[in-house]
């Protein structure tokens, strides 16, 4: 049954997040996008997956006793995914549980900490999407009507005439229709469709937004997000009819139509969560609202308009910030299975290393605000530097040859102001990054690391520990470097756990002593230097 909309007062998210925070300390808590498994995984999403890892070991290191949620997954609704399976002679649940699985075994492949995986095919999630379309409908936000405009089954999205372009035809292509936004194909429709009442939330969205400069990263998405809520915004529909896609999850009370997979995606969110939870205000407890969302740059409205829209239906505080990313390129094309020019995640991390990848895609791809052009010269030029500045410092500092010199010269160590810059260095590192991190500026966190960690390779070499001219000299060198391997390696474990985990082992730093805490104060026991890559 639907009803007639009736006034929705309007709803203060900032004092409505305070009233939760102040119940009870919530768990930190950080989502990617839920893929889409049309495919086998692409660079984009390993990409997706490590900023989301970088922050929720960072979190974790930071606060130990607060608890974290990180949550990944694939999105398998929709027509594209219909069709695709119909065209491998499949089932679609046969078909995403086969593509499903890749996107579980590279997030294992890349050593991602995910705490939960959500498949939208979870009956929990089916019970949870249906019981937001209830309460949504029970408040008149939902009604039965005519779309008339244009679908996209590449991008599952619809489309107004003013967002999309008319390709004229060529000799070698028919004349058709493409989105302004992405360049895929659209298809004009005419459907009977529950809507979604979009404008009753305009209001509120542009006020939360112009008042909270901070809640969409980098900066222009902000601005075009706050620009389409400044003028009318149109309802959106949220179902298709059956008739044309039987794969999804029914309307509530109304087999005929299929609820629209965006809608059923963003969703998942809550679920992976237990939304809807059995005390008001369990939320904060289980982590919501969501502190921070990695998307691509390609889905900001459907995580800035449609799902906050969602949000103040349920009356639940919206997300507290989204990070949307670029994407990866290939000499400046856009990746294309059509092209020939994508790049297989699981082959780069066979061919390089995890902890290689990983570090790459951070250091270049951590700016987040243009695309990034992929290179096998630039991977290889970049973690060389990794190898030489981490690595191999860590084998000269603990060479046979250094470790006799002062295990044979039982001396104090020497007052050296040439390690004055680089003790200074240490010393400022780990809130320095900290405070990057906070800001979502991922590549200057790490290129902070790498600046001290080059200060200390320079430091060593002015010093020349391994003559043995001055014992107490190569004993302040191996001190001093030591401790700067000790904080870069607490530092490290979000971006290559791997490495940093074996340095942190060979340097003798205790388990209990790698948080971020430690990094101001700790201590190391007996170091065996070894190979980190």
């Amino acid at each position: 049954m639907l009803h007639r909309v009736r006034a929705l007062p309007l709803l203060n998210t900032k004092l409505l997040y305070k009233r939760c925070q102040s119940t009870q300390a919530k768990p930190f808590y950080v989502t990617t996008p839920i893929f889409y498994p049309n495919a086998v995984p692409h660079i984009g999403h390993l990409y997706s997956l490590l900023i989301a890892d970088i922050f929720h070991r960072f979190h974790a290191l930071r606060n130990p006793s607060t608890g974290t949620h990180f949550v990944t997954g694939t999105d398998e609704h929709g027509l594209k995914l219909q069709r695709a399976a119909q065209a491998k002679g499949l089932a679609p649940q046969e078909f995403c549980d086969n593509l499903s699985v890749h996107f579980r075994k590279l997030s294992e492949a890349a050593n991602i900490s995910y705490t939960r995986f959500i498949r939208t095919t979870e009956k929990t999630h089916e019970a949870t999407v249906q019981h937001i379309w209830r309460e949504m409908n029970a408040q008149g936000l939902i009604y039965k009507g005519t779309y008339t405009g244009w679908y996209s089954i590449t991008d599952e999205c619809f489309y107004t005439d003013s967002a999309v372009t008319h390709v004229p035809a060529t000799p070698t292509t028919p004349a058709h229709t493409i989105s302004n936004e992405t360049s895929s194909v659209v298809e004009h429709t005419v459907e009977s469709n529950y809507m979604f009442r979009l404008s009753a939330f305009r209001e509120r969205l542009l006020e939360h937004y112009t008042s909270s400069p901070q809640s969409i990263f980098p900066q222009k998405h902000l601005a075009d997000t706050i620009a389409f809520l400044s003028s009318p915004v149109q309802d959106i529909s949220i179902s298709r009819p059956r008739s044309r896609l039987t794969w999804g999850i029914p309307v509530p009370d109304d087999p005929g139509h299929t609820i629209y997979v965006w809608i059923d995606a963003v969703i998942s969110y809550l679920t992976a969560i237990g939304y809807p939870w059995a005390a008001q205000n369990s939320g904060v407890p289980n982590g919501w609202p969501v502190d921070l969302q990695i998307i691509g740059k390609d889905i900001v409205r459907f995580h800035t308009v449609y799902l906050p829209a969602i949000l103040l239906a349920l009356n639940l505080p919206l997300q507290k910030r989204i990070l949307a990313h670029a994407h990866w390129t290939s000499s400046q094309k856009k990746m294309s299975k059509s092209l020939g020019n994508t790049t297989d995640p699981f082959e780069a991390m066979e061919t390089y290393g995890v902890d290689p990848i990983r570090y790459f895609m951070a250091t270049i791809g951590g700016n987040f605000r243009d695309d990034v052009d992929w290179s096998d010269i630039q991977v290889k030029k970049e973690t060389t530097e990794l190898r030489n500045v981490l690595g191999n410092f860590f084998l000269r500092i603990g060479s046979p040859k250094i470790r006799g010199i002062i295990e044979q010269n039982p001396v104090s160590p020497a007052v050296d102001s040439r390690y004055d810059a680089l003790r200074e260095a240490i010393r400022l590192l780990p809130d320095g990054v900290a405070v990057d991190l906070d800001a979502l500026e991922v590549g200057a966190a790490l290129r902070r690391v790498i600046e001290m960690l080059r200060l200390a390779n320079k430091t060593m070499t002015d010093v020349e520990p391994w003559t043995g001219k001055d014992p107490a000299a190569t004993l302040t060198s191996y001190n001093v470097s030591v401790e700067a391997l000790r904080v870069a390696g607490i530092c490290l474990q979000p971006y290559i756990p791997g490495a940093a985990g074996r340095l942190l082992d060979a340097l003798g730093v205790p388990h209990d002593q790698r948080t971020w805490s430690h990094a101001s104060s700790g201590t190391v026991g007996k170091v065996e230097a070894l190979k980190l890559f």
